[in-house]
């Protein structure tokens, strides 16, 4: 179990220095990654509105980040297993005296009195409430607030610089450039649909006397016994006191007790009443007066199988921001992560809830020890996050990984495009109308979390026959990123894959990315045809969301496993998944694609592919692995 690390901030008014820097020509250090859609420019920010500027100071050691996650992860280790302590992570990754001492230079020599900066205990940012004025002079940039149909605004700049001798020592700067492109919402966040014909009586009846009548429509109808029967998931946790399980929900999306009933009362009678423990991170409620499937069909889904599969194991809710401001991902991470909360970490005030609000809500910096698993089924278009803000990130989640935790991330719902099927003009980057370059999705394009695709029954089809790809309603998000280079432990998959289907390419030139970047989804597990509770009745829903939490409970259950017979929980899981000794694990699919962007997308194909990755887990194959590892 990791103690969890209290980080604060200090002044640096008692810190002593060297002489202050030189002036130095500006130079641009970062531009808006997408121009915001529906937004307009409206007016400049009044030069006396005050910022919250954090300063995100370049960490020391990141060339060690693959190398470090390799060592705890490598089934080929010595050290597998061996998970760092929060204490080694800072001290690892922390910015050096000179950047500190450089930023802080900078900023007195610009007029900001020493006495207003803060610094964090990490020293991993500096924080000053400053100007827009005075942010404007510092950033050689302009501030101005953007408008929305509905009436929401925001405030950013399009790009910002700063010296050339400073530049070394700067991650990212915040608020710049990040901006909320959905109005009443930071991120786009439904990935369940549901079908017109919502049902009210049991769903499974018998129609074949060859197989179990609860296994008799699981083409047309998935449930937990369907699960349970397409990857021989027979396990009941036994060490549920010592192992955990986190499910992330932003709010105002909730989920409803009677629906956990619903569901349970059908398909694991003894679970009716039992409830996740509630987390509530900056100010978060379990709402349960907006009722629709907007609001409940994705934290109904999520809580129905991620606790359905693991009974007895408790699940802890992640219940992310409050009904004002809602929150991004960023502020989940503020909750396990002391050193990446809200003035002293990597919230993004244009994409993330900032906390305390108006509203009262409190910030919540490092209140529980990490999770074993966590799973996130929410995702934006890659191409709305910078690369400053997105790498930023993803290094938190390669920490996670170090800790011992599994963070696993659905990959979206239109195949090779982003949200809405919206896909990249090949010019710009930008969305358009007549895009046709693949727009993947973040953060399941990061290379330290488990990124997962969809799979499905064919119709007709039962749990005895291979799955392939989804194409049911949805299309398994997957391909390249844009951001990311390719990690090491998939570098021998997905060559093998580039040079079977991708030389030569069918798609024109500029239609994805083929620089040797990060490629998606790692796994897969069904996304068709989910039965959940929903607002009182029994509906259909699909999506990589669904695929997501029942890769994560079966993790879930292997730690399990694992920490009854004395080990440790296996933490980050990319290196097994793509080694091919243990190959043998999977379902490999071979049928179906992901098609967008008016292409017919990639194919599922024998080995990864970017539709399903490694294919779907055979769980007892997976199991006695996990096991046999130190």
């Amino acid at each position: 179990m990791h103690r969890v690390t209290s980080l604060f901030l200090v002044t640096l008014a008692g810190i002593a220095f060297a002489v202050p820097s030189p002036r130095s020509t500006h130079v641009l250090h970062e531009k808006r990654a997408m121009e915001p859609v529906d937004w307009m420019r409206t007016s400049r920010l009044d030069g006396d509105h005050v910022l919250p500027m954090r300063f995100g100071l370049s960490q020391q050691n990141l060339h060690l980040v693959e190398e470090m996650l390799a060592s705890v992860s490598h089934p080929e280790s010595p050290k597998y297993g061996q998970h760092y302590s929060a204490e080694e992570i800072i001290e690892t990754f922390k910015p050096s005296n000179e950047t500190i001492e450089a930023v802080t230079n900078w900023l007195t020599d610009a007029g900001i009195s020493r006495d207003r900066l803060r610094l964090s205990i990490n020293k991993g940012w500096i924080h000053v409430n400053a100007s827009t004025a005075e942010v404007e002079d510092l950033l050689k940039t302009e501030y101005h607030i953007y408008t929305h149909p509905s009436g929401a605004q925001q405030l950013g700049c399009h790009n910002y610089s700063v010296p050339a001798h400073v530049q070394g020592h700067i991650d990212l700067i915040k608020p710049t450039v990040q901006f909320n492109h959905r109005a009443g919402a930071n991120l786009e966040r439904r990935r369940v649909k549901p079908l017109p014909n919502i049902v009210s009586g049991p769903v499974v009846t018998s129609t074949d006397a060859s197989i179990p009548a609860n296994l008799a429509n699981c083409d047309s109808q998935i449930t937990l016994a369907c699960l349970r029967a397409l990857y021989g998931i027979d396990y009941t946790p036994v060490a549920t006191d010592k192992n955990t399980f986190g499910i992330v929900e932003f709010t105002p999306q909730a989920f409803l007790p009677g629906d956990l009933d619903l569901f349970f009362k059908n398909f694991a009678p003894n679970m009716v009443g039992v409830r996740p423990i509630p987390v509530l991170i900056d100010g978060a409620v379990v709402q349960n007066f907006s009722q629709s499937f907007n609001f409940n069909g994705e934290s109904d889904l999520d809580l129905q199988y991620g606790m359905g599969l693991t009974a007895p194991q408790p699940v802890t809710l992640l219940q992310t921001g409050d009904l004002s401001q809602g929150a991004g991902f960023d502020n989940w991470l503020d909750a396990i992560d002391g050193s990446f909360c809200t003035f002293d970490g990597g919230d993004d005030p244009e994409q993330d809830g900032i906390y305390p609000d108006a509203a009262g809500s409190p910030d919540s910096c490092g209140i529980l020890v990490p999770p074993n698993v966590v799973s996130i089924s929410y995702g934006q278009d890659e191409a709305t996050a910078s690369a400053h803000y997105a790498n930023r990130q993803c290094t938190e989640y390669a920490k996670l990984g170090m800790l011992g935790t599994t963070v696993v991330y659905s990959t979206g719902d239109d195949g090779v495009a982003g949200f809405n099927d919206a896909c990249l003009d090949v010019n710009d980057n930008e969305v358009g109308t007549g895009g046709t370059t693949f727009n993947p999705e973040f953060p399941a394009t990061c290379p330290f979390v488990t990124a997962v695709g969809a799979t499905q029954i064919n119709p007709g089809n039962t749990v005895n026959d291979p799955e392939g790809a989804c194409e049911q309603v949805i299309f398994s998000g997957g391909g390249f990123s844009n951001i990311f280079a390719m990690p090491s432990y998939q570098a021998l998959a997905v060559s093998a894959y580039e040079s079977a289907h991708l030389n030569p390419s069918p798609f024109l030139a500029g239609t994805f990315n083929t620089s040797g970047s990060r490629a998606f989804p790692d796994i897969s597990a069904n996304g068709a045809n989910y039965v959940i509770g929903i607002d009182g009745v029994l509906g259909l829903v699909f999506g990589t969301s669904a695929s997501a939490p029942v890769v994560a409970s079966m993790i879930t259950l292997i730690n399990d496993a694992r920490i009854a017979s004395g080990k440790g929980p296996v933490g980050f899981i990319n290196h097994i998944l793509y080694s091919p000794i243990f190959a043998p694990a999977f379902n490999d699919i071979t049928m179906g694609g992901n098609h967008g962007c008016g292409t017919p997308g990639f194919n599922a194909t024998k080995g990864w592919d970017p539709v399903t990755g490694v294919g779907t887990p055979n769980f007892p194959r997976l199991l006695d692995i996990f096991k046999s590892l130190p």
